[in-house]
């Protein structure tokens, strides 16, 4: 890595802008370069096999490793206290490259039975089609993940907050229980950031992120990340990073790497800002639930509190006939755009119907669905609470539910 002097002793704030970086030992340039060249100019003969390059390399080829992503790499490292990272060209050929490196035919994942729907879909489309058995559990009942992770199990899959009902999971007492079976657990950041949560200190082998996110934080780059130890972090490098080959571009590394310097001062804001829209439509006479880990009704307030350090800028809302309310929210939202994603400067907020998830997605039963059902209801916005004043928020809010 390359550290700034006494890395160890600076403050999240200061890491987020440092780490990672340092002055152009030519140029002298403050601000990190970008390196676009697909390949570099070699001292000493290299071979081609990805599973040949020494740990002390030369940059060889980009798709190998880059300056610019490393850079990246670097940085998301110190703010996870993560031994390694590796970076994708988006969240889900992050997610890919830990399930796939992982994974084999045969082979048991136990997975959360809410997670982002790309996630959700893989895993019961195209790894229950190569042989993995895909097994879900509420993660937020620690029995049912109790049950679920055998001794047959390889891996276990969490999100948390999970999307789209912002459920918490326990991530040091489900780590307990998959290690317990010799099996590693990878979890899902991406709406937490390193800012809220840093699952390695509470057990995790694997944090993924979308970094299209939050960590960028303007909607303007795709990318994903992978963090975990140097040894597991080895497969991930040469099976999911090299071989399948969704690495991220340097100028998209570059642009998250300068959204990640900002990354804590944002994060007050969206947790500020998502606290004062969730009291505003907590106390609305047609919202008829909340959800979000920053107020005292969300049923894991105390959990959340215990493991993050930011509620984050994500909250989900019902109201009466909800899904009546999407087009005219399309026509009537002034400040807020009716959009996927989430973690940008701007607010974004899309309808997510339960039953359609249940089609196309989560295909839930029984108890499981149940407890969807009590989070979700028929279904709920979800709202990516941006940078914007609170106070225009909550009105351009208020021009819509009346």
């Amino acid at each position: 890595m390359t550290k700034t002097p006494d890395q160890k002793n600076r403050k999240t704030q200061t890491l987020a802008i440092h780490a990672g970086e340092a002055p152009d030992p030519v140029t002298r340039a403050s601000a990190p370069n970008i390196v676009m060249s697909s390949t570099f100019v070699l001292d000493e003969p290299v071979g081609f096999s990805a599973y040949d390059i020494p740990e002390e390399a030369p940059f060889i080829y980009s798709r190998w490793r880059n300056p610019t992503v490393q850079q990246l790499e670097d940085k998301m490292a110190v703010l996870e206290q993560a031994e390694a990272c590796r970076c994708f060209a988006s969240g889900m050929a992050a997610t890919s490259a830990v399930l796939f490196s992982v994974l084999k035919s045969g082979d048991r994942l136990v997975m959360s039975d809410t997670n982002y729907p790309g996630t959700a879909e893989l895993a019961r489309n195209n790894l229950s089609r190569m042989g993995v058995e895909v097994v879900t559990a509420n993660f937020s009942d620690l029995e049912a993940v109790e049950r679920a992770v055998t001794p047959e199990t390889v891996l276990v899959w969490g999100e948390t907050p999970a999307n789209p009902t912002t459920r918490i999971t326990d991530i040091a007492a489900v780590a307990e229980i998959t290690h317990r079976q010799n099996a590693r657990l990878a979890i899902d950041s991406t709406f937490a950031t390193p800012i809220a949560t840093r699952p390695i200190t509470l057990g995790a082998d694997y944090v993924i992120h979308s970094l299209t996110k939050y960590c960028c934080g303007h909607g303007d780059a795709m990318g994903g990340a992978v963090l975990g130890s140097e040894e597991n972090m080895r497969s991930i490098e040469t099976d999911g990073q090299i071989h399948v080959g969704g690495v991220i571009s340097p100028f998209n590394a570059w642009l998250i790497n300068r959204g990640v310097a900002t990354l804590p001062l944002r994060m007050k804001v969206h947790e500020s800002n998502a606290l004062a829209v969730a009291q505003f439509l907590e106390a609305h006479p047609r919202v008829t639930k909340v959800l979000y880990p920053g107020l005292a009704s969300h049923p894991h307030h105390d959990l959340a509190r215990k493991q993050m350090d930011n509620f984050s800028g994500m909250l989900s809302f019902q109201i009466e006939n909800g899904a009546n309310c999407a087009q005219k929210m399309m026509s009537t939202l002034e400040v807020i755009h009716y959009a996927v994603s989430l973690g940008h400067h701007r607010s974004l907020i899309c309808w997510m119907d339960t039953d359609e998830l249940m089609a196309s997605t989560y295909s839930l039963s029984g108890e499981q669905l149940s407890a969807y059902r009590d989070f979700a209801g028929d279904g709920v916005y979800r709202l990516s609470v941006g940078l914007e004043d609170p106070e225009d928020l909550c009105e351009d809010l208020s021009k819509v539910l009346g």
